[in-house]
């Protein structure tokens, strides 16, 4: 009986990609309807992405396949433009541009044959896995692997841990501020891997006793080599990937050691948290920021780049300050205690420990040695790329994009993608150094040019493709649920919410994703309820930000389990650290941070996205229910 439960267990990936589909299978055949067979294909992702029974990516494919065969979407096809054989342009019918072949010929009574249709290629369900969106995630990455490529990212992590200090306290918030920063920026994987081992080496100079080496010169010290694992713990792999530390031998620690196990827990937690925290800051930190741009760019075109980066570093910058803030303060009380006198180094004995640290860190930065022609040129080149991205359409102020680059209203034609695709193109054409007459090594007699700062094997070892087919599935989700009607549909199945006030109902959804994304791909969790709520907030009359804005937010709230994201298991992969304690760390940081999110919604949220009214454009698309536009339009719900 065992080895079947056993043989059960091992093949359960296999059983449920093949189970499953059936299992659901009564839903399209009951009710042979679009928007069963497009809820169909959702709960089908939806629990194929929650097992993991196929990579994340694979099933991000599945729209490419189903709509078509389920008559949701097109794929590749040409399909038919909605106006007369003969005619110039839709001009003649503007109402039905946008309408599928369907709709548009059942409004012109002419049944369901295209022959009265002219044949043009239009936008189908392929062309969602590469948006704008996707563009922008890619040409930021290319900065980000760039800044990583040349360790510049160590760097600036090294500088701000001297200029800051390694006393307890500061210790714990220098680590935060470094990591928070640079999650704002490049992968929050990558910035937990560099900082994790930056972080046990110093600890393990605070707590030691220096030595006349370690004081005068420093030690060189093996964990500060970027995503190395620690040579001093054995560690167990399972199927499944996951790496757990063997547990030592148990032995009574002594008062002393458990203060410094709790300082390194509280240091490891630091970082990983930090890591999840500063991603919300940029729209490009974490991935969820994109499908949500993504999404109300697709479900509400005409929405004038509501999201883009200025708008969204204004309102989630403040929103990252405070929650990392708050965080320091309940990691220093439950890992430092209240000894503020120690927690700061007042005192002989850590004074000499907190320098002995210090010249380990001033020792690593020693060995970087002077910033190269490349570093600065990355430099330089990053710089550039926030500031196009700040005064490209501000909202505030006339950008560069309004003036140089205006479409027939005025709004910029290039998008913050056009920004990081320019800046990554350039990143493959200058130099890695001066250019000059430099001899090539290998054959002698001849010149040799320096490499470039970027390169393509570089970039395709480091960018995570599968993101970009994840971002796309869900843009491709959006889509076909809008397209089949689903979305009208649990809008109008959603309506009695309108009587629960809107910061009750933020404050819900906050909770509510908070909780799923600890046992789910975050991405995927915005992926799936992002569509939900935005036809909920057009049914209920609310700005669809109001809604979309915490869902987002509240998905990079995966604080308590090892699994819910990569920085969390690799911290947890470094040992010192039990479920438990990250989840009772964790279980209080997602309840600030719902908080915080309530809070930014309710207060600087409203004057920077105008959360207060309901918008023309929320319901611009959906030209079958103007009444209840009008409706909105007149009564608008102040949250």
């Amino acid at each position: 009986m065992a080895t079947c439960w056993q043989g059960l267990w091992a093949y359960r990936s296999y059983l449920l990609v093949f189970f499953l589909p059936i299992f659901l299978l009564p839903l399209p055949i009951l009710l042979p309807r679009t928007e069963a067979y497009c809820a169909y294909s959702i709960i089908l992702m939806a629990l194929f992405w929650c097992t993991e029974a196929l990579p994340l990516a694979v099933t991000a494919l599945f729209p490419i396949v189903l709509y078509p065969m389920m008559g949701i979407m097109d794929a590749s096809e040409i399909i038919q433009r909605p106006f007369l054989l003969g005619s110039e342009s839709p001009g003649d019918q503007p109402v039905f541009v946008g309408m599928s072949v369907t709709v548009a010929c059942k409004a012109r009574g002419m049944g369901d044959t295209p022959s009265c249709l002219s044949a043009v290629p239009a936008c189908q369900v392929c062309i969602e896995y590469l948006k704008d969106s996707n563009i922008l995630f890619v040409g930021g990455l290319l900065v980000a692997i760039a800044v990583e490529h040349w360790n510049l990212h160590k760097r600036i992590a090294l500088r701000v841990l001297l200029i800051i200090g390694v006393r307890p306290a500061l210790l714990l918030l220098g680590f935060m501020l470094v990591t928070a920063f640079l999650s704002m920026w490049i992968s929050n994987t990558a910035t937990t891997a560099m900082m994790v081992p930056i972080a046990h080496a110093v600890l393990d100079q605070l707590h030691r006793t220096p030595t006349g080496k370690d004081v005068e010169e420093g030690s060189e010290n093996p964990t500060f080599e970027l995503q190395e694992p620690s040579p001093q713990k054995e560690v167990t792999k399972f199927d499944n990937g996951q790496v757990h530390p063997v547990p030592a031998a148990s032995l009574e620690p002594t008062a002393q050691q458990q203060e410094q196990l709790r300082f390194s827990q509280g240091m490891s937690l630091c970082v990983c948290y930090s890591a999840s925290i500063g991603g919300i800051a940029t729209l490009t930190g974490t991935t969820p920021n994109l499908v949500l741009q993504g999404q109300v760019n697709s479900l509400f075109p005409q929405n004038g780049n509501v999201v883009n980066f200025a708008s969204w570093f204004i309102f989630a910058f403040p929103t990252m300050a405070i929650l990392l803030l708050l965080s320091w303060l309940w990691l220093q009380s439950l890992f430092l205690g209240f000894n503020f006198r120690k927690n700061f180094g007042i005192g002989g004995q850590a004074q000499e420990r907190a320098r002995a640290a210090f010249r380990i860190i001033q020792t690593e930065h020693k060995l970087l040695g002077p910033m190269t022609f490349a570093e600065k040129a990355v430099s330089v080149l990053f710089v550039t790329l926030v500031v196009l991205w700040f005064t490209r359409e501000p909202g505030f102020f006339v950008g560069w994009g309004n003036l140089a680059f205006p479409n027939k209203d005025g709004n910029s034609m290039a998008s913050d993608g056009t920004v990081a695709i320019f800046i990554g193109i350039i990143l493959f054409l200058v130099p890695s150094k001066i250019p000059g007459l430099t001899p090539d090594p290998e054959n002698p007699g001849r010149l040799k040019a320096p490499p470039a700062l970027l390169n393509w094997k570089t970039v395709n070892e480091k960018m995570p493709w599968n993101i970009v087919l994840l971002l796309g599935g869900g843009f491709a989700l959006a889509k076909g649920s809008e397209k089949s009607g689903l979305s009208e549909w649990l809008g109008d199945k959603l309506t009695p919410l309108q009587n629960v006030p809107p910061p009750a109902i933020a404050f819900i959804i906050c909770l509510l994703i908070a909780t799923f994304t600890e046992c789910t791909s975050n991405v995927a969790t915005t992926t799936l309820f992002l569509p939900i709520l935005a036809s909920m907030a057009q049914a209920i009359c609310l700005h669809p930000l109001y809604v979309m804005l915490p869902c987002t937010l509240a998905s990079s709230l995966a604080f308590m389990l090892p699994v819910a994201t990569p920085p969390n298991a690799i911290v947890f992969s470094f040992g010192g650290l039990k479920v438990s304690d990250m989840a009772r760390t964790g279980f209080l940081l997602n309840i600030v941070g719902v908080l915080v999110i309530t809070l930014a919604i309710n207060s600087w949220g409203n004057p920077i996205f105008h959360l207060h009214t309901f918008p023309s454009w929320a319901n611009a698309n959906n030209t079958a229910n103007t009444n209840n536009m009008a409706n909105c339009l007149a009564t608008t719900p102040s949250p």
